[in-house]
């Protein structure tokens, strides 16, 4: 009788340990699968995304050299504020700094406030003793005088406004290069 009850006793405690670890193991695989499900939605990336969703855009400098020159005419409430597209396509069309002829119109003319009566001359170009060279409007006078600076000029080996001076008007020593210089830096 008593290994009968030893044995029953023995059968008792394995299906109580079995259970107990039946219990415990269920808890714990049910908590692993909800951290693993916590975890399945942080993830960033299954895989490396495509090309399709990709999007692109092209930036056009030439809008933003337009913008600001319009900006600096619009600034200093200049009559040039319409044609700072001109300058850009002037400028690019001769190969000059697309700020010299704003820069220039700023130190010669206050940006056309203080120019000869219907010049459009805002660049003092050709301006000497009583001589005035007169414009037909501002576009004229933008071209004529990029295409001045970027041909004749440019040929002689003058890029800078420091090089320009001594040709486009000696008696200034400097000065007149440094406010050109000053403009364009403020343009920069």
């Amino acid at each position: 009788m008593r290994k009968l009850l030893l044995s029953i006793a023995f059968f008792g405690i394995v299906l109580t340990g079995f259970v107990f670890s039946l219990i415990i193991s269920l808890a714990f695989y049910h908590s692993a699968d909800a951290t693993l499900a916590t975890k399945k939605n942080n993830v960033a990336y299954a895989a490396l995304p495509t090309n399709e969703n990709v999007f692109s855009a092209e930036i056009i400098v030439a809008d933003g050299r337009t913008e600001r020159i319009r900006q600096f005419f619009a600034e200093y409430n200049s009559p040039l504020e319409p044609y700072a597209e001109d300058v850009i396509k002037a400028a690019d069309e001769y190969g000059l700094d697309y700020r010299l002829i704003p820069a220039i119109a700023m130190q010669e003319s206050n940006l056309c406030k203080k120019i000869p009566k219907n010049s459009y001359n805002c660049w003092g170009y050709g301006i000497y003793g009583g001589k005035v060279l007169r414009f037909s409007d501002y576009k004229e006078g933008i071209y004529t005088v990029s295409k001045s600076l970027g041909t004749k000029y440019k040929a002689l080996g003058l890029h800078s406004p420091d090089e320009i001076e001594n040709t486009y008007t000696p008696p200034s020593e400097g000065s007149w290069a440094n406010g050109v210089n000053h403009f364009m830096e403020e343009l920069q």
